[in-house]
């Protein structure tokens, strides 16, 4: 039996989604608690590997669990008792990780090779706010977001963003479909850039954003942009931005999932 697990996590403390030989991870965690309350070793499959100090208001991610008897309190009708096993889960983890629902779906439906579309939320604030420092980037320096908006919208004219793709990493494709591409005025100083794609590379999403602030600086062109994008070297890309002030948001799947709701 295939289960989705809904779940959000602050992570800060996190070494990322992936489980790390040297460190703490958001997935290492849950399979530690799964495995502890169903007492068998659980292996769980995220939607995506957010990384070091990146956030997620909504992850999805699924286990199977194979047809043993299950521990007590664990069964309800004959079946495994999501509400419950939710419940204990979150009993057990820590305070940065929450489970918001589990449920079962069908065999074929993978967290993963599922998912259609995947939207990231980077926030940026440009005048100094103490409550806003862990979970948005302070920017020091002037930006013309009309400029990085006009910049944003030639995403969504390509399909290959090596050029964005951290290097030295193990992927078949660069290539990716980038649906939405905005950012938006939140007012007070405060703003979000919204991006959508049927995937994202490694670290994708804050280079991407690191190079829009080149453009927003003045440092880039337009033109200059395109050409990076066309050149397909991570080199002629900006920096990649802090990791805390990402967050996934968002997964679509194809046949629609069980909704667990955004949170």
């Amino acid at each position: 039996m295939r289960y989705f697990v809904y779940l959000s996590y602050d992570g800060t403390r996190f070494h990322g989604w992936q489980i790390q030989p040297n460190g703490i991870s958001v997935e290492g965690e849950i399979e530690r608690c799964l495995s502890t309350i169903l007492r068998t070793p659980m292996d769980i499959v995220g939607a995506g590997r957010t990384d070091a100090g990146v956030h997620a208001s909504l992850m999805v991610a699924h286990f199977d669990l194979p047809e043993t008897p299950l521990p007590n309190g664990l069964c309800k009708d004959g079946r495994l008792d999501c509400e419950q096993l939710a419940y204990k889960v979150n009993r057990m983890l820590p305070p940065d990780i929450s489970i918001h629902k589990i449920e079962q779906v069908d065999d074929e439906l993978h967290a993963r090779f599922s998912a259609t579309l995947r939207t990231y939320n980077y926030f940026v604030h440009t005048n100094k706010n103490p409550f806003k420092r862990h979970y948005s980037y302070e920017c020091h320096f002037d930006l013309d977001f009309n400029k990085m908006n006009e910049a944003a919208k030639v995403l969504l004219e390509y399909e290959d963003f090596a050029c964005f793709c951290k290097s030295h990493t193990d992927v078949k494709t660069t290539l990716c479909k980038v649906t939405e591409a905005e950012w938006k005025n939140l007012g007070d100083g405060c703003w979000v850039f919204v991006v959508s794609a049927n995937r994202f590379l490694r670290n994708m999403v804050r280079a991407i954003v690191g190079t829009l602030v080149e453009v927003g600086r003045g440092r880039m062109t337009i033109d200059e942009f395109r050409l990076v994008i066309e050149g397909k070297k991570r080199t002629q890309a900006g920096e990649s931005m802090p990791g805390n002030a990402l967050f996934l948001v968002d997964i679509k799947y194809s046949p629609p999932a069980p909704q667990g709701g955004a949170f």
